[in-house]
Order: structure tokens, then C-alpha cells, then sequence
């Protein structure tokens, strides 16, 4: 009689085991809901979910371009998922003949054949490039960043890579860098 027990306890065990695991994998699985374009109207839902993870709400802040001038040197772009910053786009513009410096990064990274000067590490990407717009000249920087923990490992370089062709593309054309 105690083994015909012991299957019925171990039964009921896995069956609340089966039970709280799923509904914590249904809470894991829902991924929050971007905006169909966000940060300087540049990148799409889809450009931006491996970033995102998991999570109820995500919140945007920034401005709707990266139209930058004399006046209005810098840009920024945060996504937030519950609180927890999950990427970051920067513009800056400068005066021509000023160079940007960059912290370095562990481990060291990979040349990005974008701009003047581009890198690509396992967590962003930047690039500088010199503008020659049509009415001056200017130095650019562009920064991608961003939360990689829930992304395949070894594939995050590719996405930031796309992200930062992209990017370029798009500031280019906001900047006026070389139009």
C-alpha cells in the first residue's frame, strides 16, 4: 500500500512542479510591445526586439529625429523594459577638427568599415564620420548600446553591426552629413 502512495505523492509533485513552471514561463515569455519606430525614427519594432528581453512595459524617451545643427549638438535615445535601460542611441555633433575619444572596451574591439572611423563590441557599436554639409562642416559621432543577456551568444555583433548601417544611413540624411 505505501509504494501505491508514494507514485500518487511524487505524481502530484511533478504535477504542481509542471503547473508553477508553466505559469512562470508564460509571465518570462510575454515581450513587451515597442512602438512601430522608435529612436529617431530610425529602427522598427523588429530592428530592436533582440534588446529588448523580457518584461510588462517598455518605455521610450528621446526626441522624434536627430536633426542636429549648431544649436542642438547631441541626441539620445533610451529604451527602457520595466524600469531597466535596454538600449541607447546617441548622436553628437562638434565642431570640424575636434576628435571624440573612446572609452575602451573589454574585450578590445572589432573594426566596423563604417564612417571614418567605426568599432563593433559585444555590447554597441560606434562611428565617426567628417560632414560636409551644405552650409559647414562637422564632426559626427554615432553610439549604439544595448542589453544583450537574452540574445545568442556570438550573434550579438551582427546586430549591431545592421543596427549602426542603419543608423548611418538615416543620420546622414537628418545631419545633412554630406547632402
Amino acid at each position: 500500500m505505501r509504494s501505491a502512495r508514494i507514485p500518487l505523492v511524487l505524481a502530484t509533485a511533478l504535477v504542481v512542479a509542471v503547473t508553477l513552471t508553466g505559469c512562470a514561463e508564460e509571465k518570462k515569455a510575454a515581450a513587451p510591445q515597442l512602438p512601430e519606430r522608435t529612436c529617431f525614427g530610425v529602427f522598427t519594432r523588429a530592428d530592436l526586439e533582440p534588446l529588448m528581453g523580457y518584461g510588462d512595459s517598455v518605455e521610450v524617451s528621446g526626441p522624434v529625429d536627430a536633426r542636429l545643427t549648431a544649436e542642438r549638438r547631441s541626441a539620445t535615445c533610451s529604451v527602457y523594459v520595466d524600469g531597466r535601460g535596454r538600449a541607447l542611441v546617441t548622436a553628437t555633433r562638434q565642431p570640424l577638427g575636434q576628435s571624440f575619444v573612446w572609452p575602451p572596451t573589454d574585450p578590445a574591439p572589432d573594426p566596423l568599415p563604417l564612417g571614418d572611423k567605426g568599432i563593433v563590441w559585444q555590447t554597441g557599436a560606434r562611428v565617426a564620420l567628417t560632414c560636409n554639409g551644405p552650409k559647414d562642416s562637422f564632426e559626427l559621432e554615432l553610439g549604439l548600446s544595448g542589453s544583450v543577456e537574452h540574445m545568442k551568444p556570438g550573434t550579438s555583433q551582427a546586430l549591431f553591426t545592421a543596427l549602426m548601417t542603419k543608423f548611418l544611413a538615416s543620420a546622414r540624411q537628418q545631419t545633412q552629413c554630406g547632402v
